[in-house]
C-alpha cells in the first residue's frame, strides 16, 4: 500500500528521532536504516522541502528534526514524500456520481481516512517509546560498537 520511498522515509525520521537533538549525517542514516545512500539524499531533501528536517553543512553538521518527536506525526512524514490521495470525485469520470462516490469508492475513501487518522494520532515519539521486543531500527548501540556510527 505505501511505497519504497515512505518507508525509507520513516525509516529515516525514526532514526533522527532517536538521535534527537544531535545531527546525524547521510551516511549514518543510511547505515542505520539499510537505506541505500543514494536513494536516501533524494528521500531527505523531500523531508527538507517537506520542512521535517534541517540540513547544516560543514563539520558538526547534517540531518536533524526541525520539530520535536512528540510533534511529528507518521502523518507528517508521509505527507512529505507522498501524500495520501483521498477519492473526492469518481475516479471513472462518471458525471451523475460526481461527488456523490459509489459504495465502492466511498469503502475505499473510508479506508483511506482511516490510515490518515491512525497516523495522525502516531506521533515518532510515541512509536519509539513503545515497549516492545524489537524496535522500529537497527540497535543503534551495536551499531556504534561496531564502529558504524
Amino acid at each position: 500500500m505505501f511505497s519504497q520511498t515512505v518507508e525509507y522515509a520513516l525509516r529515516a525520521v525514526a532514526f533522527l528521532a532517536q538521535n534527537s537533538p544531535h545531527a546525524c549525517t547521510t551516511e549514518q542514516i543510511a547505515t542505520a536504516t539499510l537505506v541505500p545512500k543514494a536513494y536516501l539524499s533524494k528521500v531527505l531533501q523531500s523531508l527538507v522541502r517537506g520542512g521535517l528536517i534541517k540540513s547544516q553543512r560543514g563539520i558538526g553538521g547534517g540531518m536533524t528534526l526541525i520539530a520535536s518527536p512528540s510533534d511529528l506525526s507518521i502523518l507528517d512524514v508521509v505527507n512529505a514524500v507522498e501524500p495520501i490521495e483521498r477519492i473526492e470525485y469518481c475516479p471513472l469520470g462518471i458525471q451523475s456520481h460526481g461527488k456523490h462516490l459509489c459504495p465502492l469508492h466511498r469503502r475505499l475513501d473510508n479506508a483511506l481516512a482511516s490510515v490518515e487518522e491512525a497516523f495522525r494520532g502516531s506521533c515518532l515519539a510515541d512509536v519509539l517509546a513503545e515497549s516492545d521486543a524489537s524496535t522500529p531500527l537497527c540497535d543503534p548501540a551495536a551499531q556504534h560498537a561496531a564502529g558504524k556510527l
